[in-house]
């Protein structure tokens, strides 16, 4: 059963169809673009509300700044000597990467401090 609401809004969307208002949309016949493909297609819808109210697993956000990081060196001079600090960067960050998965190997991306932090948005 449709509600009022969901048939008005039915009813715009044909609307909108018929005057063609959907033809041009940026992307049309193209495909999707998933921001972190890296995340099972499971958990993609709880990833991105975490992620729009600011709660990101700390392995996310380290793959993020290492991702920054290397678009970083590729943009670098080679000769540069900034191109050595950013190099260092990268291996930091990959480093401790490494280590938070090291420590829970088969555990999901959820740390405490991560969990409490979901907790205490969520009450």
């Amino acid at each position: 059963m449709i509600s009022g609401f969901e048939k008005l809004v039915e009813r715009r969307i044909k609307q909108a169809q018929k005057k063609g208002e959907f033809d041009n949309l940026k992307g049309t016949n193209k495909p999707l673009k998933f921001e972190d493909e890296h995340i099972p297609s499971e958990l993609r819808l709880a990833h991105k509300i975490l992620k729009n109210s600011g709660f990101l697993p700390p392995e996310i956000e380290l793959k993020k700044k290492i991702s920054k990081t290397e678009q970083l060196l590729d943009q670098a001079n080679v000769d540069s000597p900034e191109r050595g600090k950013i190099r260092k960067k990268l291996n930091y960050l990959v480093t401790k990467l490494n280590s938070i998965r090291a420590d829970r190997p088969m555990s999901p991306l959820i740390t405490d401090t991560y969990y409490n932090n979901i907790v205490k948005k969520m009450s």
